[in-house]
């Protein structure tokens, strides 16, 4: 299974559309900063604390990198 098939499927049995290719990149793109800028456990932690406060993932991401100084 794909990456992307195993999201469509989570997706399904949360009951919730999946993230279209924008936000699937930007998800990505966030976990590397977080893991990067800190412990790789951060990285789920982070996208997860960006889901729950309602932040899309492309807004998570620039708030990601401007917390790791641009460097990520």
């Amino acid at each position: 299974m794909t990456d992307r098939e195993w999201v469509d499927a989570f997706a399904r049995l949360l009951g919730t559309d999946p993230p279209d290719d924008a936000e699937f990149t930007a998800l990505l793109e966030l976990a590397g900063v977080a893991a990067h800028a800190s412990q790789r456990t951060a990285a789920p932690v982070s996208c997860w604390l960006a889901a729950r406060a309602g932040v899309a993932p492309s807004d998570a991401l620039a708030r990601a990198r401007g917390l790791a100084g641009g460097a990520a």
